[in-house]
């Protein structure tokens, strides 16, 4: 049987840290965007970045449970946003547009997981909700605004169970959501 996926070749693997990809990164005058960067994968991500430099805003449902986990932490700012909202994502997006600050690094790391049978205000399962239609509105949200501003270069970052592989022969289609 082939496979479609192929090794990217990168330095790193299994055993690498945000410390060993960022090492001798300056981010300074960069700004990232890192949903969930308040536990798990996203609060290590935060904490890199910030000591590479770069100025992290992190969307947080839970602002108390942000502030706790980003204490003591330079160059970080707690704003509130709910993935599973679609009014709280559009808020959060709007506000961050109308700074005109530009975005460098868009980090999609939030998610929940096991959590007991809930919907959405459209009726979609909350982890589906939550971990895909979240993320895909606000990138949509963001990127009229941060292709205009950096149009050679954007990165979107999500976090997948694929990583370490890259897809060839698929076409991705914006649904109608």
């Amino acid at each position: 049987m082939t496979s479609l996926q192929e090794p990217i070749g990168s330095p790193f693997g299994a055993a690498s840290t945000a410390g060993d990809v960022l090492a001798g990164l300056d981010l300074s005058g960069r700004t990232a965007i890192v949903t969930g960067g308040y536990s798990g994968l996203g609060l290590v991500t935060t904490k890199a970045l910030c000591s590479a430099g770069a100025e992290v805003i992190v969307p947080a449902r839970d602002l108390e449970r942000a502030e706790a986990a980003l204490a003591g932490i330079e160059r970080v700012e707690i704003a509130p946003m709910d993935l599973i909202d679609v009014a709280s994502v559009a808020d959060f997006a709007s506000a961050f547009i109308a700074r005109r600050q530009p975005l460098h690094l868009l980090i999609n790391s939030a998610g929940i997981m096991a959590t007991p049978l809930r919907r959405d205000a459209a009726g979609h399962e909350a982890q589906f909700a939550t971990n895909h239609l979240g993320h895909f509105r606000l990138t949509c949200h963001l990127w009229p605004p941060w292709r205009a501003r950096c149009p050679r270069r954007c990165r979107i970052l999500a976090r997948t169970p694929d990583c370490g592989c890259r897809f060839r022969g698929h076409r991705f289609r914006t649904p109608r959501l």
